[in-house]
């Protein structure tokens, strides 16, 4: 019997190691347990990743071209209590003791057996990640107010009709408040037309919203990822 692909609300692994090989292998394994998997080559790519998506666990190797994996970890705890489970060829105590002053929640040598990650990982996960923050029950930009609740926007006492997709994007903005929200997270089931279709409903929201639709300050475009809606 073939795996099941992942389910929606699934836990999201970024898979950061610089060895394709090793990233095709461990995508392909995990997404067969039931994981959704992202990969990046690098520090560099990882952090593109990270502007528009939100995960569960990084799974990081330590020794990459460019910023290494522990200068990735100690820049991330400064900001984010995402969980870390460091993957490397080092096996030396004072590399362990490294990643785990670095802020990293495991750590595995390679080479490894899959489902002793596997364990890691599902172990991790069990004890918890950061919580997620509470999505906002207002949003407020410039002189409108967004009631996430009855789905109602109002300008000062006057109320702006809205359809359901533009409910829709605004409630994704209240889950990840100040955030970039990548396009494919605006996108639902039922946009046929998928990622294309977010960018026109985008325009129209914003000439609801903007004075200047074509020059926007509140609901910016994050070029190649998706849109930050900028609140008071």
């Amino acid at each position: 019997m073939s795996a099941q692909p992942p389910t929606d609300n699934a836990a999201h692994l970024l898979l950061i190691d610089d060895d394709s090989r090793i990233r095709d292998l461990l995508k392909r394994f995990l997404g067969e347990q039931g994981f959704r998997v992202t990969d990046a080559a690098d520090a560099f790519e990882a952090r593109r990743r990270m502007q528009g998506l939100s995960f569960d666990l990084l799974i990081l190797d330590v020794m990459m071209p460019g910023e290494s994996g522990l200068e990735l970890a100690r820049d991330l705890r400064k900001t984010s209590a995402v969980p870390i489970l460091m993957l490397t060829a080092r096996s030396e105590i004072d590399d362990r003791i490294n990643g785990l002053e670095a802020g990293v929640d495991d750590y595995m040598a390679k080479p490894f057996e899959p489902r002793e990650l596997l364990l890691r990982i599902n172990a991790i996960l069990r004890r918890g990640g950061p919580k997620q923050a509470e999505r906002a029950e207002t949003l407020q930009f410039g002189p409108f107010i967004y009631t996430v609740e009855r789905g109602e926007l109002k300008r000062d006492e006057d109320y702006v009709r809205l359809t359901d997709r533009e409910k829709h994007i605004l409630n994704h903005f209240a889950e990840k408040p100040g955030q970039t929200v990548a396009r494919s997270e605006l996108a639902s089931a039922d946009t046929a037309q998928g990622e294309r279709t977010v960018d026109v409903q985008v325009n129209r929201l914003r000439r609801k919203i903007e004075e200047d639709p074509s020059n926007p300050l509140y609901l910016q475009t994050v070029r190649g990822i998706g849109y930050r809606l900028i609140t008071n």
